[in-house]
C-alpha cells in the first residue's frame, strides 16, 4: 500500500453461505427443533468453529492474483492504487474496483454497500488506532468499581486496589493513545534499520524506515518468561535482537 493515493474497502456479507458443505460433515450441522424436525446445513454456517479460517482461506485464494491492489482480511477486501503510466490514481483504482468486482460476481460473493468505502483518501485499516475508539478511551472516566476496570482492562479476580499510581497510568494509557505516533508503511526500496531494548521484565524493537526523515515502520514487544528474567543484560539484549529478527524478517 505504500505510496498509493486512493484506497477502497468493501465488505462481504453472507459469505459464509457460498461455501458448500461436504457431504460427510452435514450431519454434524444437524439441529433439532421443537416440532421435532431434524435440519441440517448444506451450506457452510456461521458458527462452526472452523468456519472463520474456511472462509478467509477461500477469500484469500480467490483474490490472489489481484494480490499487487488488493488484500484480503476474513470479510474485508482492501483496494488500494496510485497513478500509473500516464493514468490517473482514479483511473487506475476504478480499473482495480472493476476486476474485484469480477471475481465477487464470478463466485456470488456480496457487499454491505453501507459499510463499504470507496475512491478515499484514508480508511480505517492499517497502522494507526481508530480515531472513534481513541476518542471514546479519552474520554472515558475513571473506573469506580472492579466491573469499570475489569471493562477497561480486561481483567478477571483482580483487587481492587485503586492508588495514585494506577491514576497516573490510567492517565498516560489516554494521553499515548491521543498522541501515539502514526507509522509508516513500508517501502520496500529504502532501507531498514532496527532498534532494539530489554528491561528486567520485557524486551521490545522498532523497525524503523531509514532514509530521509526518521519514520517508525513497526513497534513489537512482549514480556520476559521467568526464566528469561535471569538473564544476565547482555543475553536480555541479544535475546531482544533475535527477536526482532524472527519478527521483522
Amino acid at each position: 500500500m505504500s505510496g498509493c493515493t486512493l484506497y477502497s474497502a468493501l465488505d462481504l456479507v453472507d459469505g459464509y453461505y457460498q461455501i458448500v458443505m461436504r457431504e460427510s460433515d452435514i450431519p454434524l450441522t444437524a439441529v433439532s427443533t421443537p416440532s421435532g424436525i431434524l435440519w441440517e446445513w448444506l451450506v457452510m454456517p456461521q458458527g462452526l468453529s472452523n468456519a472463520p479460517a474456511t472462509f478467509n482461506r477461500l477469500v484469500t485464494q480467490l483474490f490472489r492474483p489481484l494480490r499487487t491492489f488488493a488484500q484480503t482480511y476474513f470479510d474485508d477486501i482492501f483496494v488500494h492504487s496510485r497513478a500509473e503510466d500516464g493514468q490517473t490514481a482514479m483511473d487506475v483504482h476504478l480499473r482495480h474496483l472493476r476486476r474485484v468486482v469480477e471475481v465477487m460476481r464470478a463466485n456470488k460473493l456480496y457487499a454491505n454497500i453501507d459499510k463499504c468505502v470507496f475512491a478515499a483518501e484514508e480508511i480505517k485499516v492499517g497502522v494507526r488506532a481508530d480515531p472513534g475508539k481513541v476518542k471514546a478511551i479519552a474520554t472515558s472516566s475513571t473506573p469506580r468499581s472492579q466491573k469499570d476496570l475489569r471493562k477497561w482492562l480486561g481483567l478477571n479476580d483482580a483487587d481492587w486496589v485503586w492508588e495514585t499510581h494506577h491514576q497516573d497510568a490510567f492517565d498516560n494509557i489516554k494521553a499515548s493513545l491521543q498522541h501515539a505516533p502514526v507509522l509508516a508503511l513500508p517501502d520496500e526500496n529504502k532501507s531498514f534499520s532496527i532498534v532494539c531494548g530489554a528491561s528486567d521484565y520485557a524486551i521490545g524493537c522498532a523497525q524503523k524506515d531509514d532514509e530521509g526523515r526518521e519514520r517508525i515502520i513497526s513497534f513489537r514487544s512482549r514480556q520476559l518468561k521467568a526464566a528469561e528474567r535471569n538473564y544476565p543484560v547482555s543475553d536480555k539484549e541479544l535475546l531482544a535482537m533475535k527477536y526482532a529478527l524472527v519478527k521483522f524478517r
